[in-house]
């Protein structure tokens, strides 16, 4: 199912998760929330559990701007973010 549907997934990934950080209510919080709601979605999905951990150093700005960019309902830099965390994850698993 993820492999005919993966762009779809990329996107919806994205526009919950930027859209859940900039209306939560709190700065410390919004981050792991989005990610709970991201691993759920991806398992829904077909994934496995989605690994985030390559998101440090240049990525973690990388994902800074992607979450301001969503701002202007500009979705694609989480899109790209999304694709190469869930390639990560997948080749983790061997998949």
């Amino acid at each position: 199912m993820f492999d005919h549907n993966k762009s779809k997934l990329e996107h919806a990934l994205a526009v919950v998760y930027v859209e859940l950080a900039l209306i939560h209510p709190f700065r410390e919080g919004n981050g792991r929330l989005a990610r709970i709601l991201s691993i759920l979605m991806g398992l829904q999905a077909g994934l496995p559990l989605i690994n985030f951990g390559n998101i440090k150093g240049k990525k973690k700005k990388e994902y800074f701007s992607a979450i301001q960019s969503g701002m202007d309902r500009n979705y694609a830099p989480m899109e790209k973010i999304f694709s190469d965390v869930i390639g990560r994850t997948l080749r983790i698993r061997g998949r």
